[in-house]
């Protein structure tokens, strides 16, 4: 007869079955949806904004007043929390909407990465879209969106750690090229 292992995997439902849990790292799990847009020809150039605090942040990105203030002296990428039952895709599509006010714009991805950080284990799943466009019109969440030269931009100039995002797919740091 087989041994039943102790480890917990990343499995979780409501019921007491075997291998799956109940239980939620102590720091929480954040699902999320990034849109990575560079301008056409300008791979560096990647369209992003300083939020305007007073915008429906709760309802379009899940930041509740606070987050919203403290996040809207820095550049920040199109972003979202997936909402319950919500694909990365469905995500992928209401931020071009909501955030942006585009009705469609051709997207390639999902690339996945995960993170686990801090001393309570808080882990984020990162959904990231990528996709180019000329332009962009103004939009009443963002207080400011432009297509920000990354080469130029400081760590200290972006919020939400969403370095780490462009990192990812190659857009921030020494992987860059």
């Amino acid at each position: 007869m087989a041994m039943a292992t102790e480890r917990k995997f990343s499995r979780f439902a409501t019921s007491d079955r075997t291998l799956q849990t109940r239980e939620i790292p102590e720091g929480g799990i954040c699902l999320s949806a990034f849109l990575v847009i560079s301008q056409t020809g300008h791979p560096e150039r990647i369209l992003m904004g300083h939020l305007n605090p007073s915008g429906p942040w709760d309802h379009i990105g899940a930041l509740d007043a606070e987050r919203a203030e403290m996040n809207s002296k820095g550049w920040m990428l199109p972003s979202s929390h997936l909402m319950l039952g919500e694909s990365p895709q469905g995500a992928a599509e209401r931020i071009l909407k909501e955030q942006l006010g585009l009705p469609a714009q051709a997207l390639t991805g999902p690339h996945v990465f995960s993170e686990v950080y801090g001393a309570k284990n808080h882990w984020d799943l990162e959904f990231v879209f990528a996709g180019e466009r000329d332009q962009i019109a103004q939009h009443p969440a963002w207080t400011e969106l432009a297509f920000v030269d990354v080469n130029e931009t400081s760590r200290d100039q972006i919020a939400r750690y969403h370095e780490d995002i462009l990192a990812h797919v190659g857009r921030w740091g020494p992987a860059r090229g």
